[in-house]
């Protein structure tokens, strides 16, 4: 089988143009999308308390949660990355603090977690995995990382933001294979990409194509394109995935930046559907539907089956918004004013507002332990609970 470069190294490659221009590529969209003068979101209205929620509970992580940093869920637990790179860990269900742990400067991902060890990457490309609060291990790293590391089967896996794919034992740090990745692409997003287990395979995000590697070697198993490079610039061509994904089986549907939305048979690598689609952050599903918001705040469905638009509402317009959750009858949405919006999975109708701080919601809300866990800019974790 081939790798991505049709080869495996056993060291990460560096990719110097492409690290040097990811903070211009995650800014050239961000003026794209509104200009110097960014329009005003209208008006909500009452709040029409369809469903009640309360605020169960608050917590502080001890300083700024920086954008686009996932929030590790790991079963009735929650791990919060600060920006001076402590991870404080809360139980969902009271906002108790379970663990704290630093690897002792900032962090550029999310955690990963299996629930025995924590997997992070820090500013100096560090490869560090903690058990409980105690550093087992740390491996320097010769290429930036912003997708969180995935832990699974006794090994950590690791998505360069070159796109390059690496495993190590996850006991001893130990690195196992090495995989390049595509040699032609001059941006890379700042952001978290895709890395994912489905069964017995690997799933990664590589430019605009959802690949399937072997876990035990590296080399691909299959690939399958959602949008290819177009424009006459390379920002314009940029077509990176995006985390993060909606998983129902072996359906995986992902997001490529500014481009489409689609959904892959991951048994196989077929593409099942395609569709054009604007935004910049990750989508959610169901077992029946795909959600996600267009970069001007537009909130959009599609069937999960052929791709078809269910619904799109525009009162959300203008509001920088997260990727969706599905919980429960509701899609779940925070902004960067602080409002989390419940929305219908039916028809898009609002069903309830959650408020948090004017800081502004730092990355898409999650649930556990029955909880929906949102997170402030300021370092706030709030937990909402059915009434």
């Amino acid at each position: 089988m081939k790798t991505f470069a049709h080869q495996v190294k056993s060291v990460l490659p560096a990719a110097p143009r492409v690290l040097a221009l990811t903070v211009l590529a995650t800014a050239l969209s961000a003026c794209s999308m509104f200009g110097k003068d960014k329009p005003k979101p209208a008006d909500l209205g009452p709040n029409p308390g369809k469903i009640a929620v309360h605020q169960a509970w608050t917590a502080k992580v001890g300083g700024e949660v920086p954008l686009a940093m996932p929030v590790a869920v790991q079963g009735n637990t929650v791990a919060v990355v600060a920006k001076d790179g402590t991870v404080t860990v809360l139980d969902a269900v009271t906002g108790a603090q379970t663990a704290k742990f630093s690897a002792g400067e900032p962090l550029t991902t999310g955690v990963g977690s299996d629930g025995q060890r924590a997997v992070v990457v820090t500013r100096s490309n560090q490869l560090v995995a903690f058990e409980g609060d105690k550093q087992i291990w740390k491996r320097e790293l010769s290429a930036a990382t912003y997708t969180p590391p995935l832990v699974a089967g006794g090994r950590v896996f690791l998505m360069a933001a070159d796109r390059s794919l690496s495993a190590f034992d996850a006991r001893t740090g130990r690195e196992l294979w090495s995989a390049e990745g595509p040699s032609n692409e001059p941006l890379i997003l700042r952001q978290p990409g895709v890395l994912m287990a489905v069964g017995n395979t690997l799933v990664a995000g590589v430019s605009g194509r959802l690949a399937g590697v072997d876990p035990d070697t590296g080399s691909v198993r299959w690939q399958a394109p959602l949008a290819s490079p177009r424009g006459t610039n390379d920002v314009e061509r940029l077509v990176d995935l995006v985390g993060s994904v909606s998983r129902v089986g072996t359906s995986v549907c992902a997001r490529a930046f500014q481009a489409a939305v689609g959904c892959v048979d991951t048994s196989n690598g077929a593409v099942r559907w395609t569709q054009t689609s604007k935004g910049s952050d990750g989508i959610g599903g169901d077992e029946q539907s795909v959600f996600g918001a267009e970069s001007n705040g537009t909130v959009q469905a599609w069937r999960r089956e052929d791709g078809s638009r269910l619904w799109s509402i525009d009162k959300l317009q203008y509001r920088k918004l997260t990727a969706p959750l599905v919980l429960g009858r509701s899609v779940v949405l925070a902004d960067d004013l602080g409002t989390v919006h419940l929305l219908s999975r039916e028809d898009g109708s609002a069903l309830t507002r959650l408020e948090t701080d004017k800081a502004g919601v730092a990355t898409a809300p999650v649930v556990a332990g029955n909880t929906l866990v949102v997170v402030s800019r300021s370092g706030t974790v709030y937990g909402f609970k059915p009434d």
